[in-house]
């Protein structure tokens, strides 16, 4: 079984801000894969289990707010009795343009604050993350503030596209690992 655990923050403010973008990731393969979220009593999260590629899974939304993520993926991991190996975390990433993805097997959080709140409370890294670029705020926009706005719609085309993508890059993380889902959406021709 695999667990795949999209990071964002619950409530209405934030559906379709940038850091909610994990959350879309989630939102768009339960309604392809047809699985069903729903709150799971003592494990502060929606999820849903599920078939994708052929291997069972596990769907999953975080309730905890992105800064406490770690929360609910080691309430999960323990419930579920996983390896870190069959972990993928989905998430946004300020330092990749817009419309980029990045697959890796394990390593630091990168600033992103909910992969942080993970390897804290697992006390381990060596997770796969997925992480999607929503660029860099200006200059003089703080943040947070920046991670919490919602797309414009210029970038709103870009984003569907760019969680089409992830979802592709999910497809053959599940079937074939992070090595091949790195070969292939790695690539700066991929986006």
């Amino acid at each position: 079984m695999k667990l795949i655990v999209g990071l964002g923050n619950p409530g209405r403010e934030y559906i379709d801000t940038r850091h909610n973008i994990g959350f879309a990731v989630i939102d768009a393969l339960s309604k392809k894969y047809d699985i069903r979220l729903k709150n799971e009593s003592g494990l502060y999260s929606l999820l849903a289990k599920g078939i994708i590629e052929s291997e069972d899974a596990v769907l999953v939304k975080p309730l905890t707010f992105m800064n406490l993520s770690g929360v609910a993926v080691k309430a999960l991991i323990k419930r579920y009795k996983l390896d870190l190996t069959d972990l993928l975390v989905v998430c946004d990433d300020m330092d990749l343009e817009l419309g980029r993805l990045k697959i890796r097997p394990q390593g630091s959080s990168a600033g992103q604050k909910g992969v942080g709140s993970i390897i804290e409370y697992l006390e381990n890294d060596s997770f796969s993350r997925l992480r999607i670029g929503i660029d860099r705020p200006g200059r003089n926009v703080d943040p947070s503030r920046y991670v919490l706005s919602p797309f414009n719609k210029k970038e709103k085309q870009v984003v569907q596209e760019i969680i089409e993508k992830a979802c592709g890059c999910v497809q053959v993380w599940m079937a074939q690992g992070t090595e091949k889902a790195m070969n292939i959406f790695n690539t700066k021709e991929n986006y």
